[in-house]
């Protein structure tokens, strides 16, 4: 039988990052994990406790109530995927807001968020047969991964996946704005000091600019069998 192997699945946002790791997970019967939803649920947990807001970002405070945060994941028949749990609460539907989108990408760029997040993530990948995606995956989080994918597309389309997006969770914006959102997600994302986004070395790109979902399993699912020994 074939080795579990280690596949990390970075990229800009709306890529479909996640919507891909998970049926790619689901054919190689592996486990899944949304390392975005992880900062999302941290930067859900600032903007509840007002370590957020009045143009005021308590990160000191943040990272001091970190102890008293307990994420895990657990599968959903709503959803039909593994959800993210806060304290043994489901907040999937509250992390995929644009209050949330706007402010994720501030938090993750604080060093102690990510050592917090990347141990638990390490911890999961340890035992192999998982795929991971996230910003950092192939270059912090499982840098002796056996796949690693870097996950791309036309700017403009991933605007309209995003605003797409928001429509279907009631939270119709201005199609500029989502645009402006995005080029400030990815300007933090690649330019923040700690663990940046970046395309290693030896990750194989995926730009699906124009293609469909299926194709991009199966392109993927060819490089994991390629992977497996």
């Amino acid at each position: 039988m074939a080795k579990g192997i280690r596949i990390a699945i970075d990229g800009y946002s709306s890529t479909g990052k996640s919507t891909i790791a998970k049926a790619l997970a689901d054919r190689l019967d592996y486990r899944y994990i949304d390392t975005g939803a992880m900062y999302r649920a941290i930067t859900f947990w600032a903007l509840k406790n007002g370590f957020i807001g009045n143009e005021q970002f308590k990160s000191d405070e943040l990272v001091e109530s970190l102890q008293a945060v307990k994420l895990d994941f657990k599968h959903s028949a709503k959803h039909a995927k593994p959800v993210i749990f806060l304290n043994g609460e489901n907040i999937e539907d509250n992390i995929r807001g644009a209050e949330v989108a706007s402010n994720v990408s501030h938090v993750a760029k604080i060093a102690e968020v990510r050592k917090f997040l990347v141990k638990q993530q390490q911890a999961i990948a340890a035992a192999g047969a998982v795929v991971m995606d996230g910003r950092d995956i192939a270059s912090v989080v499982m840098p002796d991964a056996e796949l690693k994918i870097f996950m791309t597309a036309d700017p403009n389309i991933r605007a309209q996946r995003r605003f797409e997006e928001l429509e279907r969770l009631g939270q119709a914006m201005d199609f500029k704005d989502v645009m402006a959102n995005l080029k400030e997600r990815d300007h933090l994302d690649t330019s923040r000091k700690e663990s940046p986004l970046i395309q290693t070395e030896d990750a194989l790109v995926l730009d699906n600019s124009n293609m469909t979902r299926e194709e991009q399993l199966n392109l993927a699912e060819a490089w994991a069998k390629d992977r497996m020994v």
